[in-house]
Order: C-alpha cells, then sequence, then structure tokens
C-alpha cells in the first residue's frame, strides 16, 4: 500500500461503527445485486467471481489485507456489483458508503478526486486480467487449430502410409534380386570385377565432396590420372585402402563400383523410407521411442548418403565434434537433417557457389548442431511460420511440398526436450538445434 492509500484508510476506514467481521463463507457482494458501499479489507482472504451466461464461474480476484472491494459500482453510480464476492476466510471489514461525505472538500477535494488512485489502481487491475485473458484464449485457439491440424495429418499419414510401404517393400525385395543377379554375371562374365562391385555395395560412398575434390587433385598428380577418373576413385576408396588392383584399370574398376554403390544407396534409402512412414503415422502423438543408442554424428552422415543427388553441386563442410551416445530413433533423427538440409539444397538452386555448413559439438550437458546455408535471406514473416504443419513455400514444379518437413522437424527435437531456432540474413540462414543430453539420455 502506497502512501495516499494509507491515508485514505485513515480518514474514511479506522469507524468502529462501519467495521465488520465476517466468517468464511459468507457473501459480501452478489453479481448484478445491490451495492452503494466501498470496502477495505483489514484482515482475511476473498475471493470475486463472475458468472457466464451459460452457468459457468470464472474466478477473477482475489482479494487481502489492504484491498479494496467494490470500486467499480461505488464510484460508476450505478450501485450494481459486477462479481460476487466470498470470503474465503474470517474476514475483517470496514466500509463507507453513497451518504458518506468528503473529509475536508476544500483542502482534500471531493470523493471522486480523493480516492482516485484507488480508482486507477482498479482499472490497472482490470486491464491486466483482460489481456491476460486475451492471451489465454490466443493459446487455447492456437493449440485447438494445431490439434485439429494434427488430426488431419494423421488421417492422411495413415491413408498413404500403407500403399507407401508397399511401393517401397517391392523396392527393396527387388534390389536384393538386383544384387543376386549381378553377383552371379559378375562370376561368370567378369569375375575380376566382382570386387569392385562388392565393395560399392558393402560401404556405398563415405567421403564427402570436398574430401574427394582434395583427394582428387592429390591421386590425379600422383598417378597421372585424368581428372574425373582421381576424383571417382577419391570417392570410392578410403586413403588408406587405394590399392594397385584399383588402378590397372580405373575406368572399369569405378564404373563397377558405382553399380554397386548405387544399389547400396538403394537399399539403404529403402529402408530409411520405411522408418519415415513410421515416423509420419506417430506426427499427431507425443510419445518418442527411445531404444536405439546412437551417434549423432553418423545420423547426419547418413542423412548426407541419402542425398547425394541434390548435394552433387553443393560444397559440403563437416565439422564433427566430440559427442555423447544418445538413446532415441536413428530413423527420426536422419530424417531431421533429411529435411533440414533437403530444404538448404532447394533454397540454394539459385546461389551460384552453394554451400553447407555443418557443426556438432557438446557442452555444458547440451548437443549442438548447427546447419548453415548461403541460400537466399528468409524474410521474417516465413521464419515465423516455417514450424507451423501445412505451411510451404513450395507451389510448383518438382519441388511442390506439403508443408510436412519442418512440423515433424519441431515435432522431434521437441520431443527430445530440445530446441531449434532459425536465423537468416543476406548472407547465410542458419539452423540451430540444442539438445539436452543428462542423466540416462545420453552415454560417453
Amino acid at each position: 500500500m502506497n502512501e495516499q492509500e494509507r491515508t485514505l484508510v485513515e480518514r474514511y476506514f479506522r469507524s468502529s461503527e462501519r467495521t465488520i467481521t465476517l466468517p468464511a463463507g459468507s457473501k459480501v457482494l452478489q453479481q448484478d445485486g445491490y451495492n452503494d458501499r466501498l470496502y477495505y479489507v483489514h484482515s482475511g482472504e476473498l475471493s470475486g467471481d463472475f458468472e457466464e451466461h451459460e452457468g459457468r464461474h470464472v474466478k477473477v480476484f482475489s482479494a487481502s489485507k489492504g484491498a479494496f472491494i467494490g470500486v467499480h459500482s461505488f464510484f460508476s453510480g450505478n450501485w450494481t456489483a459486477s462479481s460476487t464476492v466470498i470470503a474465503q476466510t474470517d474476514v475483517t471489514l470496514s466500509w463507507i458508503d453513497r451518504h458518506c461525505e468528503a473529509v475536508e472538500e476544500i483542502k482534500y477535494g471531493s470523493l471522486s478526486t480523493q480516492f482516485m488512485p484507488v480508482m486507477v489502481a482498479e482499472l490497472n487491475r482490470r486491464q491486466r486480467r483482460a489481456h491476460q485473458e486475451a492471451v489465454a484464449k490466443e493459446k487455447a485457439l492456437e493449440k485447438l487449430h494445431t490439434a485439429e491440424q494434427m488430426t488431419t495429418l494423421a488421417q492422411l499419414a495413415a491413408g498413404i502410409s500403407h500403399e507407401l510401404n508397399n511401393a517401397i517393400g517391392v523396392v527393396s525385395s527387388k534390389s536384393e534380386r538386383l544384387e543376386s543377379l549381378f553377383m552371379e554375371l559378375l562370376e561368370e562374365v567378369h569375375p575380376e570385377a566382382s570386387q569392385f562391385f562388392d565393395y560399392g555395395l558393402m560401404h556405398g560412398q563415405k567421403v564427402s565432396s570436398s574430401e574427394a575434390r582434395r583427394r582428387g587433385a592429390i591421386l590425379e598428380h600422383k598417378y597421372q590420372l585424368p581428372k574425373n577418373v582421381a576424383r571417382e576413385l577419391a570417392r570410392a576408396v578410403p586413403e588408406d585402402e587405394l590399392s594397385l588392383h584399383w588402378l590397372d584399370n580405373p575406368h572399369l574398376a569405378i564404373r563397377y563400383w558405382q553399380m554397386g554403390r548405387d544399389l547400396h544407396d538403394l537399399r539403404v534409402a529403402a529402408s530409411h523410407t520405411v522408418g519415415i512412414v513410421k515416423s509420419v503415422k506417430q506426427l499427431a502423438r507425443s510419445e518418442v521411442n527411445l531404444d536405439e543408442v546412437l551417434d549423432v554424428n553418423d545420423t547426419i552422415n547418413r542423412a548426407l548418403t541419402l542425398l547425394q543427388s541434390d548435394l552433387r553441386r553443393v560444397s559440403v563442410r563437416m565439422r564433427p565434434g566430440k559427442l555423447p551416445r544418445l538413446k532415441g530413433s536413428q530413423t527420426e533423427w536422419v530424417q531431421v537433417w533429411v529435411n533440414i538440409i533437403k530444404n538448404a539444397c532447394d533454397a540454394m538452386m539459385v546461389t551460384s557457389e552453394p554451400r553447407l555448413d555443418i557443426q556438432t559439438k557438446f557442452s555444458k550437458h547440451r548437443l549442438l548442431v548447427t546447419i548453415t546455408n548461403n541460400g537466399p535471406e528468409i524474410d521474417e514473416v516465413t521464419r515465423r511460420k516455417i514450424f507451423q504443419p501445412s505451411f510451404t513455400t513450395k507451389k510448383d514444379g518438382l519441388s511442390f511440398g506439403l508443408g510436412l518437413g519442418l512440423s515433424i522437424v519441431k515435432r522431434i527435437v521437441s520431443g527430445y526436450g530440445g530446441s531449434i531456432a532459425v536465423k537468416s540474413d543476406q548472407g547465410a540462414t542458419i539452423f540451430r538445434i540444442k539438445l539436452p543430453v543428462e542423466d540416462d539420455h545420453g552415454e560417453t
């Protein structure tokens, strides 16, 4: 209570004739009932309820020692209570009524003038309450809208999952059949080539584009190879495993390695797609599978492997930090990186020298992943909507999208207790993922 209010209490609320003590449960004011009193609370607790037309009661305020009750009805002059006020404990109240005369009016002004601080405080309280109610209503509507969208997406996922699973089943079985046929044919026709095919089939391509360019230049000069051949050899074989049998006929070795690599990627993609279908079916659910122990760096590398065709013209820089193991779903995390990186590739289609920088590190019990691209700036309006379900900027051609990708990303990250944010300007667009790793959520 400020000095002005203390002065008012001394002037108007110290009369024993206008002081009462009421037991808990007493009704001081009745909504829409007559009231020509302004009450001051000496002790105890009270609450004010507002009854809506449907009969639902909403608590609008609490009052304790030092509070004034009946401000609106008293000073508005309509003498009608705006809410029902009930004593929650034994209370002691003092009051003035409509017939009360102002103390030293010439010196301090009219009753309304003297009680102006009380009226202003009441106005501020009502304004704060209205603001809180508006915010709460907006949040409730947002949750309802999101729930409706999630239901629709879940129904969509259920409808397409069966057909997609059938298609992936065919791709998986036929790719296995092709592997067997290729191996049989090579053993019969070119037995010396089967080792290259088998290497590509077993290992795929692990070397990044930037590493392939660096090592390709070394192989080109060391073995006097054509530039394209040297670079493909650098893609195919790790630095410490390049033996002479790759150099006897490098064109043939690379050709059969590529066949094996493509089948390897097809098999990985088919397996990953099955996991994606399961994850999309869980779009409207909150639970997250934490069964697997995984390395986040490995899931990023798997995503890069799946996106090789999209990354052919992109300079990729991977800066992995030493990370603790994480319990979770490998498929979900690969899906996170695939969606973010694929969006970056689409955005950089208009960039002359597209670059992608991926950095991971662990600090202060948090796993941090930063994915940066040099594509066009994402404007502020789009950034605010980018993680909303069904929002997409891909409207035409082959880049048409349903707007599910980044909403799924946010759901997955949030399911692990993490956060994702995007920052964009003319120089770069940066996605930052922060993930808490504590107790049984991570292993070193």
